[in-house]
C-alpha cells in the first residue's frame, strides 16, 4: 500500500495551470497602443534640472501649426492632428504611405513651475517644453520666546 500525503490545493494548482496555459496561447496584443482610437500616442521623455523641468515629444511628421498647448488648472495639455502622406509613382510600382490621427497628452504641473514662462520650441520632430522653476526665497526661522 502506497501513503501519500494529504493535499487540499492539488485541483486549485491544477486550475490554475490550466488557466495559465490557455490564457498564454493567444496572440499578445500590445493594449496601450490598440485602446487609442487612431493609434497614435507620441513618445515623451521628461526630466527635471536644477532651474527647469523638461518635456521631450517626438512627433515626426507633426509641424508645429498643428500642436496646440494649454494650460487649464494646473494641467498642461498638449494635442494635435497628424497627417502623412508619401506618393511614390514610379513607371513599374505605385505607392502610398499614409499616418494620420489625433493625440493628447496631459501632464500635471508641480507647484513649484513659473506657468507665466513656460517655453516651448519644435525642431526635427521633437518638441521640446521647458517649464522653468520659480526661485524660492530663503526661509526666515523666526525663534519665539516662552513666557
Amino acid at each position: 500500500m502506497l501513503i501519500t500525503r494529504f493535499d487540499p490545493f492539488k485541483d486549485l494548482r491544477e486550475l490554475n495551470r490550466r488557466f495559465y496555459n490557455l490564457s498564454h496561447s493567444f496572440p499578445s496584443v500590445d493594449v496601450d497602443r490598440e485602446s487609442s482610437i487612431s493609434g497614435f500616442t507620441p513618445e515623451v521623455n521628461t526630466r527635471e534640472g536644477e532651474f527647469a523641468y523638461h518635456i521631450d515629444i517626438d512627433l515626426p511628421g507633426v509641424s508645429k501649426e498643428d500642436i496646440k498647448i494649454d494650460i487649464e488648472e494646473n494641467t498642461l495639455k498638449i494635442s494635435g492632428e497628424r497627417n502623412f502622406k508619401n506618393e511614390v509613382k514610379e513607371e513599374d510600382y505605385y505607392k502610398v504611405e499614409t499616418s494620420f490621427g489625433k493625440f493628447q497628452r496631459n501632464f500635471t504641473i508641480p507647484d513649484n513651475v513659473d506657468v507665466e514662462n513656460i517655453d516651448a520650441s519644435s525642431a526635427d520632430g521633437v518638441l521640446e517644453i521647458v517649464l522653468p522653476k520659480i526661485k524660492e526665497k530663503e526661509k526666515k526661522v523666526k525663534s519665539i520666546e516662552i513666557k
